[in-house]
């Protein structure tokens, strides 16, 4: 039988990895296209900064995501 501590071990485990692998890499990509273009220079070494430390996340997440600019309609 298992015990109840392992399963509470078990369990904030996978709770902090899907926070640390889904959550929050979702946050920051969502924060990252919203202020890429109108950050101060602080700001965007923070930016950096979190792109290096949810990396594996970001990584896992890059495949599914598409920030590619809108097409552009051109009046002729």
């Amino acid at each position: 039988m298992i015990s109840p501590e392992t399963t509470l071990a078990a369990l904030l485990y996978l709770s902090l990895g899907g926070l640390y692998l889904v959550v929050i890499p979702g946050a920051v990509y969502f924060y990252l296209n919203s202020r890429w273009y109108v950050v101060s220079s602080f700001e965007r070494a923070f930016m950096y900064f979190l792109v290096f430390f949810f990396f594996p996340g970001l990584l896992l997440l890059s495949p599914f995501l598409n920030f590619r600019p809108k097409r552009r309609v051109l009046k002729a």
